[in-house]
């Protein structure tokens, strides 16, 4: 009996030295009591509970204590960045700017051309949405490295939701034009809203792994559609999946291909292709790849025009008119049946926009390690759209390709874009005649080596290692686009990614974890297999805030687990789970806690010593729980009690263990 109450006194006398120590670092601190938060005022704490969500960022903090005029200066520049910037901008930079711009408008020329026919719009308008634009952001835009204009996927998207309004857009031509830069305007509108409001975290919504697919499903399809003019086929199938375009291909193989197209296309294209290996194996040569395509079309039209190889069959380009963008504003619907087509059209062709641009932009920004701001990038693209609509442009946005290049070509600035555009504006006043002769066959190979680029499989394969449900997200936008159209890829993308969300706060990741081979180390079993249990006790770990949402599956879960566990004792004869250890927070008092109830339970098995382990609860992270999830943990004491388990949970709101 005295021994009993010895050993009881030692151990006592064990756990206090352990709580009160500071000095060894095999000891576990003090551990103090956590209160509950102060009161607070509930306009107030609504007001910063909004602040944090909308201004995290804080964009007035420059304003404060700040003169009037000072302020009017920074308002400037807040909303036109070239204000700031341009007062330190030198020759040595525009040196470098006029460079990537001339390399840039060498590339987006042909470019444009063959993306205005992506969106069933005549050449010109692609031209015309490479002068508006870039000149409208260079003035509001925040990166340095973006290259404004249309690009191949938001011209598709365009052209097939345009499509599918109006059929024929060659019978209907003015009224297709019309609807363009309806959904333009709506665009631009939607951005800047998001803009202004502080929105754009929507676009996060739209996961990684489902725009990985959609971009390379988009950029198959893209491919496909440029058979058209790479064989030189005149009537082809409308519609854009796989299925329908390659029965179009194959059923006019007999009569409808034309052997001297195919033969430029192939050739141009395996030009273009070794000009893009030439500028990844040596990075100096980046020039190669950039200008490669106004070579392509410099030829190919040179070599049209001495054959009059168009009287063989070769398609051209034919007529490209003449002059800058001629004012559009009264061709704007604003009312009318085509008013709700044109904003709903808008608006998912500006959040696909807004995607493209944003992940462009913050990548470039990264590497220049410089600061990206989202809100004033959404008002700068949505501004240069609106303005764009009114003069004859449809919807542009970052273009990755000529981004590319124009940070490989030493820019500086967003004076690489002015530069563009002054180029873009000389080929419409006096270069646009000498098109003609283009065949269409060089801007199909422009196009299909331009896209080739957006099948990412190395991005498609790291999502595979990582996360399953990413990769069938990941296949899901991509068969979506591929075999059914661009509207149903990207709703599938969109569904997916929500579905996923949805997922994680319903059903959040939970672990068993065990003890590590001479450590004091606690790890999920199915990361470690090393791990062991430790016997009589579930160490369970919550990876999650538990909130009405989930607070049930978390206790079933947690419950599971016991009866599995039961049952593997039963069958191995181990001792009978007596304690329920749950894990919830790595932060320091937690720590202690766990440290302080495995002494207890390990003591009486003979183990008088524990080495501190520092980053024993590393990756826990239950940061809230609300009234569902107390009461669901009411629920799981009681549920234990019946099973005369002992329940403990370990979290940073400790007065939670005493209340269970």
């Amino acid at each position: 009996m005295s021994s009993a109450v010895h050993s009881t006194e030692e151990y006592d006398m064990d756990i206090r030295s352990l709580s009160s120590s500071h000095r060894h670092p095999q000891d576990a601190p003090y551990v103090h009591k956590v209160g509950l938060p102060p009161k607070q005022n509930l306009f107030k704490e609504f007001k910063a509970t909004v602040k944090e969500t909308f201004f995290a960022d804080d964009p007035l903090r420059s304003f404060k204590d700040q003169p009037r005029s000072k302020k009017f200066i920074l308002g400037l520049q807040a909303i036109f960045p070239i204000l700031e910037w341009g007062r330190s901008y030198s020759f040595a930079k525009f040196r470098g700017d006029l460079i990537a711009g001339l390399t840039i408008a060498s590339l987006c020329i042909p470019q444009d051309i063959g993306y205005a026919k992506l969106a069933n719009l005549d050449p010109q308008y692609g031209l015309y949405t490479s002068f508006v634009p870039p000149l409208i952001y260079a003035f509001m835009g925040s990166s340095r490295d973006i290259a404004i204009g249309p690009v191949a996927v938001v011209s598709l998207l365009l052209g097939t939701l345009l499509q599918s309004e109006i059929a024929d857009p060659v019978a209907n031509a003015a009224e297709y034009r019309r609807l363009a830069f309806t959904a333009t305007f709506f665009a631009g509108i939607t951005q800047v809203t998001l803009g202004f409001l502080r929105l754009g975290f929507l676009i996060d919504f739209l996961s990684h792994a489902a725009i990985v697919g959609f971009m390379g499903g988009a950029a198959i399809t893209i491919a496909l559609q440029q058979l058209k003019g790479f064989l030189g086929i005149k009537k082809f199938t409308k519609k854009t999946d796989v299925v329908s375009v390659m029965h179009s291909v194959f059923a006019s193989a007999n009569h409808g291909w034309n052997w001297q197209t195919i033969v430029i296309g192939v050739s141009l294209l395996s030009f273009l292709l070794f000009a893009k290996y030439i500028g990844k194996k040596n990075k100096k040569l980046f020039w190669v790849p950039a200008v490669g395509p106004l070579i392509s079309v410099i030829l190919s039209t040179f070599f049209v025009f001495i054959t009059r190889a168009d009287k063989d069959g070769v398609q051209i380009v034919k007529h490209i008119e003449k002059g800058i963008n001629p004012p559009s504003v009264n061709q704007i619907y604003f009312s009318g049946d085509h008013l709700l087509k044109g904003v709903r059209i808008g608006i998912v062709a500006a959040m696909i926009a807004l995607t493209e641009a944003i992940a462009i932009g913050r990548t470039f920004a990264a590497m220049k390690d410089y600061q990206l701001d989202g809100n004033k990038e959404m008002v700068a693209l949505g501004t240069m759209n609106i303005v764009g609509s009114m003069t004859s442009c449809y919807v542009a946005t970052g273009s990755f390709s000529r981004s590319a290049v124009n940070f490989m070509s030493g820019c500086q600035t967003a004076v690489s874009n002015i530069v563009m555009s002054i180029v873009v504006f000389l080929t419409l006043q006096f270069i646009t005649p000498l098109f003609k002769y283009t065949p269409n066959a060089v801007l199909s190979a422009i196009i299909i080596s331009a896209v080739i680029g957006l099948v990412d499989f190395d991005a498609a394969y790291l999502i595979w290692k990582i996360d399953k449900f990413d990769f069938v997200a990941c296949m899901g936008a991509f068969f979506g686009v591929v075999f059914a159209s661009v509207e149903i890829g990207l709703l599938i993308a969109v569904s997916i990614s929500f579905f996923k969300l949805l997922l994680q706060v319903t059903r959040p990741r939970t672990a068993i974890l065990g003890k590590l081979p001479r450590t004091a180390v606690y790890r999920n079993i199915l990361q470690y297999p090393e791990a062991t249990k430790v016997p009589g006790v579930l160490i369970v770990r919550v990876d999650s805030a538990i909130y009405f949402s989930n607070s049930n599956y978390i206790k079933e879960r947690i419950l599971r687990w016991l009866i599995d566990e039961e049952e593997l004792v039963n069958k191995s004869s181990q001792p009978k789970i007596q304690f329920l250890i749950v894990e919830m927070s790595r932060n320091q008092a937690t720590l202690n806690w766990i440290f302080i109830i495995l002494y207890k339970l390990t003591y009486y098995n003979g183990v008088s010593k524990l080495v501190y382990d520092p980053y024993f609860a590393f990756g826990a992270a239950v940061t809230d729980i609300d009234t569902s999830g107390i009461h669901a943990l009411e629920e799981l004491y009681r549920s234990l009690q019946k099973r005369e388990i002992q329940v403990t949970p370990v979290h940073q709101y400790c007065h939670l263990a005493s209340m269970l």
